[in-house]
């Protein structure tokens, strides 16, 4: 039996819709192959809560301030409901599955759990993640990282650009 570690950072199923049910179909069609088991990890990063300072300086200097999320807004809640949900999805085209939250962020907490335990592929589900053009360059791009250590056995669903692109004029 095949075991994958999927990660995500937002809802499965609307990473779906933006992918065209790719996410699912990816894993049914691994589950059609060889029975398999997949061990959620949901991120529920606090860093998310705070904003950077340059974000906060570059909001006030244009007069714009970017929106962090409400101080009331349970992430840990957020992140479990998020990994029930995808559970949920992956048992209903059988495969077995389980999962775990995690409040590291993305290198660490993929680092963390591979470490201990043996997967044969990790799946990102993820949305964007906001890296500065110069940690890319640098390759110091999450995505970066883990596909060094992870190669071709790293697959990723990342949030794209579409919404922004499918506003521009034909």
């Amino acid at each position: 039996m095949r075991r994958y570690l999927l990660v995500l950072d937002m809802d499965l199923l609307a990473m779906d819709e933006e992918h065209d049910l790719e996410p699912i179909s990816y894993l049914v069609a691994k589950q059609e192959q060889e029975p398999c088991e997949v061990i959620v990890l949901s991120l529920a990063d606090t860093g998310q809560t705070k904003l950077p300072a340059i974000e906060l300086i570059l909001g006030a200097r244009s007069g714009k301030f970017p929106v962090a999320p409400q101080p009331d807004h349970d992430i840990g809640a957020a992140a479990e409901h998020r990994m029930n949900l995808a559970l949920r999805h992956l048992r209903t085209i059988g495969c077995r599955a389980s999962g775990l939250i995690s409040d590291q962020v993305l290198v660490k907490a993929v680092r963390s759990e591979t470490a201990s335990h043996d997967y044969d592929e990790v799946i990102l589900a993820i949305g964007r993640q906001g890296s500065p053009w110069l940690a890319r360059i640098m390759g110091r791009d999450p995505v970066q990282q883990l596909r060094r250590k992870w190669g071709q056995r790293l697959t990723v669903f990342e949030e794209s650009h579409r919404r922004e692109s499918s506003s521009e004029p034909d």
